[in-house]
Protein backbone atom coordinates (compact mmCIF):
# COMPACT_ATOMS: atom_id res chain seq x y z
CA UNK A 1 0.00 0.00 0.00
CA UNK A 2 1.29 3.06 -1.05
CA UNK A 3 2.19 6.22 1.26
CA UNK A 4 -0.85 8.21 0.28
CA UNK A 5 -3.21 5.47 0.32
CA UNK A 6 -2.26 4.43 3.77
CA UNK A 7 -3.04 8.38 5.19
CA UNK A 8 -6.21 7.86 3.38
CA UNK A 9 -7.04 4.25 4.47
CA UNK A 10 -6.09 6.03 8.23
CA UNK A 11 -8.15 8.87 8.31
CA UNK A 12 -10.96 7.09 7.15
CA UNK A 13 -11.22 4.18 9.45
CA UNK A 14 -10.03 6.20 12.41
CA UNK A 15 -11.01 9.97 12.44
CA UNK A 16 -13.89 10.27 14.38
CA UNK A 17 -16.06 13.88 15.36
CA UNK A 18 -17.11 14.69 18.50
CA UNK A 19 -15.87 15.85 22.39
CA UNK A 20 -12.95 14.10 23.85
CA UNK A 21 -10.82 14.93 26.55
CA UNK A 22 -7.32 14.61 25.19
CA UNK A 23 -4.74 13.21 27.95
CA UNK A 24 -3.10 16.69 27.54
CA UNK A 25 -6.17 17.80 29.13
CA UNK A 26 -7.70 19.36 26.12
CA UNK A 27 -10.60 18.62 24.67
CA UNK A 28 -10.47 17.73 21.33
CA UNK A 29 -13.73 17.92 18.52
CA UNK A 30 -11.73 15.34 16.57
CA UNK A 31 -10.19 12.26 17.50
CA UNK A 32 -8.53 9.85 16.29
CA UNK A 33 -8.88 6.51 17.38
CA UNK A 34 -5.53 4.38 16.82
CA UNK A 35 -7.31 1.12 18.03
CA UNK A 36 -9.35 1.38 15.16
CA UNK A 37 -6.62 1.10 12.70
CA UNK A 38 -4.62 -0.77 14.96
CA UNK A 39 -7.06 -3.91 14.51
CA UNK A 40 -6.73 -4.14 10.94
CA UNK A 41 -4.14 -6.36 10.14
CA UNK A 42 -3.50 -5.05 6.37
CA UNK A 43 -3.17 -1.22 7.80
CA UNK A 44 -0.39 -2.31 10.61
CA UNK A 45 1.62 -3.98 8.12
CA UNK A 46 1.77 -1.25 6.08
CA UNK A 47 2.81 1.03 9.12
CA UNK A 48 5.21 -1.08 10.32
CA UNK A 49 6.68 -1.38 6.38
CA UNK A 50 6.18 2.48 6.05
CA UNK A 51 7.89 3.68 9.59
CA UNK A 52 10.30 0.60 8.47
CA UNK A 53 11.81 2.88 6.23
CA UNK A 54 12.86 5.90 8.76
CA UNK A 55 14.58 4.04 11.09
CA UNK A 56 17.96 4.93 11.73
CA UNK A 57 20.43 1.99 10.53
CA UNK A 58 21.62 1.84 14.65
CA UNK A 59 19.63 0.72 17.25
CA UNK A 60 19.09 -1.81 19.76
CA UNK A 61 15.39 -2.61 20.48
CA UNK A 62 12.00 -0.58 19.82
CA UNK A 63 10.12 0.63 23.04
CA UNK A 64 6.67 0.36 21.89
CA UNK A 65 4.81 2.53 24.93
CA UNK A 66 1.44 1.18 26.42
CA UNK A 67 -0.25 0.40 24.66
CA UNK A 68 -1.23 1.87 21.52
CA UNK A 69 2.74 1.63 20.44
CA UNK A 70 2.51 -1.38 21.64
CA UNK A 71 0.99 -3.42 18.30
CA UNK A 72 3.28 -1.33 16.05
CA UNK A 73 6.64 -1.79 17.88
CA UNK A 74 5.27 -5.22 17.38
CA UNK A 75 4.87 -5.49 13.85
CA UNK A 76 8.13 -3.38 12.64
CA UNK A 77 9.74 -5.91 14.79
CA UNK A 78 8.60 -8.92 12.36
CA UNK A 79 9.13 -6.04 9.33
CA UNK A 80 12.78 -5.53 10.70
CA UNK A 81 13.45 -8.28 12.90
CA UNK A 82 14.57 -6.07 15.66
CA UNK A 83 13.96 -6.66 19.28
CA UNK A 84 11.63 -4.90 20.73
CA UNK A 85 10.35 -3.91 24.25
CA UNK A 86 7.13 -3.00 25.84
CA UNK A 87 6.98 0.31 28.06
CA UNK A 88 4.77 0.08 30.78
CA UNK A 89 3.77 3.64 32.48
CA UNK A 90 4.35 3.01 35.39
CA UNK A 91 6.40 -0.44 36.63
CA UNK A 92 4.82 -3.00 38.09
CA UNK A 93 4.37 -2.91 41.88
CA UNK A 94 4.84 -6.71 41.95
CA UNK A 95 6.45 -9.82 40.13
CA UNK A 96 9.84 -8.38 38.73
CA UNK A 97 8.96 -4.80 39.19
CA UNK A 98 9.72 -3.90 35.61
CA UNK A 99 9.12 -0.76 33.46
CA UNK A 100 10.11 -2.43 30.25
CA UNK A 101 8.95 -5.68 29.56
CA UNK A 102 10.96 -8.17 26.86
CA UNK A 103 14.53 -7.33 27.71
CA UNK A 104 17.22 -5.51 29.27
CA UNK A 105 17.01 -1.92 28.68
CA UNK A 106 20.14 -1.10 31.07
CA UNK A 107 23.05 0.92 27.80
CA UNK A 108 20.26 -0.30 25.55
CA UNK A 109 20.06 2.23 22.28
CA UNK A 110 16.17 2.31 22.44
CA UNK A 111 13.86 3.59 20.01
CA UNK A 112 10.18 4.46 20.83
CA UNK A 113 7.35 3.92 18.95
CA UNK A 114 3.89 5.41 19.31
CA UNK A 115 0.96 5.40 17.83
CA UNK A 116 -0.70 9.26 18.25
CA UNK A 117 1.23 12.34 20.00
CA UNK A 118 -0.62 15.46 20.89
CA UNK A 119 1.47 17.37 24.13
CA UNK A 120 4.10 14.61 23.92
CA UNK A 121 3.47 13.90 27.69
CA UNK A 122 3.58 9.99 27.94
CA UNK A 123 6.34 9.94 25.57
CA UNK A 124 8.21 12.49 28.06
CA UNK A 125 7.02 10.72 31.06
CA UNK A 126 8.15 6.70 29.43
CA UNK A 127 11.52 8.62 28.35
CA UNK A 128 12.93 9.82 31.61
CA UNK A 129 11.82 6.52 33.51
CA UNK A 130 13.94 4.85 30.72
CA UNK A 131 16.70 7.10 30.91
CA UNK A 132 16.81 6.57 34.72
CA UNK A 133 17.32 2.59 34.10
CA UNK A 134 19.92 3.28 32.08
CA UNK A 135 18.57 3.13 28.84
CA UNK A 136 20.04 5.25 26.18
CA UNK A 137 16.70 7.33 24.15
CA UNK A 138 16.98 9.95 21.46
CA UNK A 139 14.89 9.29 18.55
CA UNK A 140 10.78 8.59 18.94
CA UNK A 141 8.41 7.71 15.95
CA UNK A 142 4.76 7.73 15.41
CA UNK A 143 2.18 7.32 13.11
CA UNK A 144 0.37 10.73 13.82
CA UNK A 145 1.45 13.76 15.11
CA UNK A 146 -1.63 15.85 16.15
CA UNK A 147 0.22 19.30 15.57
CA UNK A 148 0.02 20.30 19.35
CA UNK A 149 2.98 20.73 21.47
CA UNK A 150 4.40 17.77 21.41
CA UNK A 151 6.96 18.31 18.81
CA UNK A 152 8.50 20.84 20.70
CA UNK A 153 7.81 19.23 23.48
CA UNK A 154 10.35 15.69 23.00
CA UNK A 155 12.60 18.07 20.96
CA UNK A 156 12.84 20.31 24.48
CA UNK A 157 14.43 16.74 25.97
CA UNK A 158 16.72 16.12 23.05
CA UNK A 159 14.71 13.56 21.31
CA UNK A 160 14.53 13.45 17.05
CA UNK A 161 10.75 13.60 16.47
CA UNK A 162 9.67 11.49 13.10
CA UNK A 163 5.52 11.36 12.54
CA UNK A 164 4.50 9.22 9.66
CA UNK A 165 2.05 11.34 9.33
CA UNK A 166 0.84 14.55 10.76
CA UNK A 167 -2.80 15.40 11.24
CA UNK A 168 -2.85 18.27 8.60
CA UNK A 169 -1.89 15.48 5.98
CA UNK A 170 -4.05 12.87 6.66
CA UNK A 171 -6.52 15.62 6.14
CA UNK A 172 -5.78 16.95 2.99
CA UNK A 173 -5.12 13.42 1.72
CA UNK A 174 -8.52 12.41 2.73
CA UNK A 175 -9.80 14.64 0.85
CA UNK A 176 -8.04 13.40 -2.46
Amino acid sequence: MNRAELGKRIYEISNIKGEFLLRSGVVATEYFDKYLFEAQPTILQAIAEHISTLLPDDFSQLAGLEMGGIPIATAISLHTGKRSVFVRKAAKEYGTCKLAEGGDIDGQQLVIIEDVVTSGGAIIDAVNALRTRGAIVQQVFCVIDREGSGRANVEEIGLRFTPLFTKSELEQLAAL
